[in-house]
């Protein structure tokens, strides 16, 4: 094996573990490797994972447009009524904007908004007994079991639905106590309108969970009477 003068020698022939010395008292250095692969494991926090993801999509509004167009006639009703005196001096101008807002309101609470925030729709039909029924619709849920709405949108929608009648109604006795009689009829089909979404929804929410109960009532009976037959059956034979 030949060595050069700095202590470098050939590798080849070499075996493994052989020492590489060259002619002089010095030695060659040596190269030590380290692994910097450690005996650490990265662990992903899945549950955090998950629950950050889920409330995520809890407060997620799905439907911006929508949520938007909910408080937007609504509010605008009620911000042309406090303003319409410092707007315009014409009073059919006003009760012409006031009631055609909340005309716009009505009809997208009551077929849009309501269907896409949270999965609901009513309506009342008459039959040709004369009798007036309330119909309602609601979405059906996923096969994962996801909800048909958000949190966000629901507490816009019911938040919406809920204040603006009750501030309806608080102008109607402002109206009425301040002798204003010909705004009484403005602030009269404000509170018709959206009291009548209010009504349509909490009927919607009533009227489901009792017919639920009645099927859930009228399922366990019929089981309990599948039953009770069968053990006659079994006694007499």
């Amino acid at each position: 094996m030949m060595t050069t003068r700095d202590g470098r020698g050939s590798r080849e022939g070499l075996a493994p573990g052989d020492d590489v010395t060259g002619g002089g008292s010095e030695a060659a250095p040596t190269m030590v490797r380290q692994d910097s692969n450690d005996d650490t494991e990265d662990v992903s926090l899945f549950d955090a994972d998950e629950e950050v993801s889920t409330r995520s999509k809890k407060s997620k509004i799905r439907h911006p447009v929508a949520s938007f167009f909910h408080l937007f006639f609504r509010v605008s009703a009620i911000v042309v009524y406090l303003l319409c005196e410092l707007i315009s001096s014409s009073f059919i101008a006003c009760m012409v904007s006031i009631i055609l807002l909340l005309s716009c309101d009505f009809w997208a609470v009551k077929n849009v908004t309501g269907r896409l925030m949270v999965g609901l729709r009513w309506w009342n039909q008459v039959d040709d007994d004369g009798r007036s029924h309330w119909v309602f619709e609601a979405r059906k849920a996923s096969t994962q079991g996801k909800k048909v709405s958000s949190e966000a949108e629901s507490r816009i929608f019911w938040l919406g639905l809920v204040t603006c009648p009750v501030i309806w109604v608080i102008f109607a006795f402002s109206a009425l106590f301040s002798f204003k009689v010909k705004w009484l009829a403005v602030v009269t089909m404000g509170v018709v309108l959206q009291g009548a979404n209010l009504y349509g929804y909490i009927k919607c929410k009533v009227g489901r969970r009792t017919n639920l109960t009645s099927m859930a009532t009228s399922y366990l009976g019929r089981q309990f009477l599948r039953q009770t037959v069968i053990k006659d059956d079994q006694a007499e034979s």
